[in-house]
């Protein structure tokens, strides 16, 4: 078995954030947990004193400050975005804010750059099907989302990013089942055989309005029996030993 690396991301900061922290607690699981200070589509977000208790045991980066859609948005809005969430999450943490997550996966070249002249450390995407930590750390990829997409919406997902070549060969996997459960078990174990960051993303809300909590803790018990717990890592030390320093098993790209 090959050198393999675990990583969790959650988005999007609802208090079932809190469950989640606990499950994955419980199994050994480190995770960034990306908040926005308020979600303009509605639903709610963590209370401050619950953004404090999460940020003791896990990283936290931002969302934004009202989850917008940068690509969507005018320059200086999209700025104003970026800049005055991680000031806002900084403030209430009491400490720096090194990561940041493009809500939507939706943003252009120049946002980049924006979080970049923000301060932040990495910035994670939702292109999906890989299994490197992409070409930069303001652009992380990931693996899979933790939700039961039909494969005609995964395809239509494949198409819509770029990176085809690398990402073709998970991709094609995925397409052979029907099973989604079977999809994500199919897919940890290539990239057991392949070696690389196995990358998984979710949203507490969904996991919970899914009724898939039994389902996400059995997988993540899978997790822990396959990889060690010094191969679980967050975004941040994800960033900070594969990107800062990739090992040759790694660099996929």
């Amino acid at each position: 078995m090959k050198h393999t690396v675990f990583s969790l991301s959650v988005d999007d900061g609802h208090p079932l954030d809190m469950r989640l922290a606990e499950l994955l607690h419980k199994r050994g699981i480190p995770a960034s947990f990306h908040i926005p200070i308020r979600n303009s589509e509605g639903p709610p977000v963590l209370q401050a004193s619950q953004m404090r208790e999460l940020a003791e045991n896990f990283d936290v980066g931002s969302h934004t400050l009202d989850h917008r859609y940068l690509a969507n948005l005018e320059m200086h809005e999209a700025l104003r975005q970026i800049t005055e969430g991680k000031l806002a999450l900084q403030d209430i943490l009491g400490k720096s804010i090194e990561g940041f997550c493009y809500p939507g996966g939706k943003y252009r070249p120049i946002h980049c750059g924006m979080v970049r002249a923000a301060g932040f450390r990495y910035a994670r995407t939702t292109q999906n099907f890989r299994l490197d930590t992409g070409r930069q750390p303001l652009e992380l990829p990931t693996s899979l989302q933790f939700y039961p997409h039909p494969r005609r919406v995964l395809l239509r997902n494949f198409l819509s990013q770029p990176s085809w070549r690398e990402r073709w060969p998970m991709c094609e996997l995925v397409l052979q089942d029907g099973d989604w459960l079977d999809r994500m078990r199919h897919l940890l174990a290539y990239a057991l055989r392949q070696g690389g960051v196995f990358h998984l993303w979710c949203h507490s809300k969904d996991i919970d309005s899914l009724d898939l909590w039994q389902t996400l803790d059995d997988f993540l018990i899978e997790v822990g029996e396959w990889i060690p717990p010094e191969r679980r890592v967050d975004n941040l030390q994800l960033v900070s030993r594969y990107c800062e320093g990739i090992p040759p098993q790694l660099s996929l790209h």
